[in-house]
């Protein structure tokens, strides 16, 4: 297979562009970085970089045979024409967001996320092939108007997936309320990329399933602990993954949710409604942090999280990586991270298991909670239901009579109601 090559940029009107990260989405995305180009000025309308800078980037590409450009900064559908066509035959430009879609694309695992991944890229793709028709009209080079139709065709493809979205997103709206019901408190785990979501999701995990299946089963201790790996790869978690966990008597089930990353569109955060739904619909979502980064980064990739999520009930900050920093630098993300959420974080080390238990009784401390006093009949249906709600809820206190039993529970709301009302029917 052919290496793909990349020169990547960035621009930055204010401060030192910063290319590590563009540099780390390429090569997820499979390139070898050959070069950097980095320039400090306000955006060119036409160009994204100044003309200057544009002379220099094409004397790059050609000193190092790359075979595409990738800016960190998002670019117009003019922009990149322009680019284009200023660069040797052959060689693409694509942007943040571009290549953020390739990988989506690559790992999209599931039907949702294949369908999520091509409902982002039309969206990007829509207003490129607009400014393609455009071009070729000024040229008068649109004789059987080829364009046209695709731009047609890419706008009912668009809304056959939205539509097929929306129905899966309202599928996964009934299942959730249909869990709540059954006892169970739904908890997102949200943030940005490599933050430590998916160590942190197996580390609280009960090793089951969402729908029970024991995940565990037959493993060795040294399977477990190569499925408890987590490779430092961006990206990591496309698809969402549900597990069960306890909590103080409280059942969970955990999502994790997809990595975020800076200088998304809205339309593309949009676009996995389906994966964010999870976090919409939550009870809790914990936002998880890298302690590990630098102060500004806390900050940075902190207010990445707080601007992409739209987050349904309440959140926690959880800052993670703490085992590699000493108590004062902990201290100073906390302080950050308290202020961008608003809320205290509290602080854990999720590879080592340090703060889990500070952590679980935030967790309980943050669920919705609900307490009712029941009285049931002292009856086969009244012992039956008393069964049917320790499946569901937690029973706090219970004494007998000769003719009836009194239950004080609590619980997820939902659940709750559910039990007070067939407490009721009896």
């Amino acid at each position: 297979m052919h290496q793909r090559t990349a020169v990547v940029a960035a621009r930055t009107a204010t401060g030192t562009p910063d290319v590590d990260e563009i540099r780390r989405i390429a090569e997820a995305a499979g390139y070898e970085v050959r070069g950097a180009l980095t320039q400090r000025r306000p955006e060119d309308p036409a160009l994204q970089f100044g003309r200057g800078k544009v002379a220099e980037l094409v004397d790059r590409v050609e000193e190092t045979d790359a075979d595409t450009v990738v800016f960190d900064n998002r670019l117009t559908p003019t922009q990149a024409f322009e680019l284009a066509d200023r660069l040797p035959d052959g060689v693409a430009v694509l942007d943040r967001r571009r290549l953020v879609l390739d990988i989506f694309a690559d790992r999209a695992g599931t039907r949702l996320a294949a369908l999520q991944t091509e409902l982002a890229a039309l969206r990007y793709e829509l207003p490129r092939r607009r400014e393609a028709r455009r071009r070729e009209l000024d040229g008068e080079l649109a004789a059987h108007d080829e364009d046209g139709k695709r731009i047609e065709d890419l706008e009912r493809r668009i809304d056959e997936v939205r539509r097929k979205l929306e129905a899966a997103a309202t599928d996964d709206a009934d299942r959730r309320d249909r869990r709540r019901e059954e006892g169970f408190d739904l908890v997102a785990l949200a943030g940005y990329t490599n933050a430590g979501k998916s160590t942190l999701l197996r580390r609280i995990a009960d090793g089951l399933d969402a729908d029970g299946f024991d995940l565990n089963d037959g493993a060795s201790n040294e399977d477990h602990d190569a499925v408890a790996s987590v490779e430092d790869r961006l990206f990591e978690t496309l698809q969402t993954t549900t597990r069960r966990a306890s909590v103080g008597g409280r059942r969970l089930l955990v999502t994790d949710t997809v990595g975020l990353v800076d200088a998304l569109s809205h339309e593309f955060v949009q676009s996995f409604h389906g994966t964010l739904g999870a976090v919409a619909d939550a009870d809790l979502t914990l936002v998880v942090v890298d302690a590990f980064d630098p102060v500004d980064e806390v900050r940075r990739k902190a207010d990445v999280a707080r601007e992409s999520l739209n987050a349904g009930g309440r959140i926690l900050p959880v800052l993670n990586k703490v085992d590699l920093l000493d108590d004062a630098a902990v201290r100073r993300r906390s302080d950050v991270a308290a202020e961008v959420f608003d809320r205290e974080p509290v602080a854990i080390s999720a590879r080592e298991g340090a703060g889990l238990e500070a952590f679980r009784r935030r967790v309980l401390g943050e669920l919705p909670t609900e307490r009712a006093d029941l009285r049931l009949p002292n009856t086969g249906e009244g012992m039956s239901l008393r069964s049917w709600a320790y499946d569901r809820v937690r029973v706090v206190s219970e004494s007998y009579g000769s003719e009836s039993l009194s239950l004080t529970v609590e619980g997820n709301p939902r659940a709750v109601e559910r039990v007070r009302r067939r407490a009721g029917e009896l």
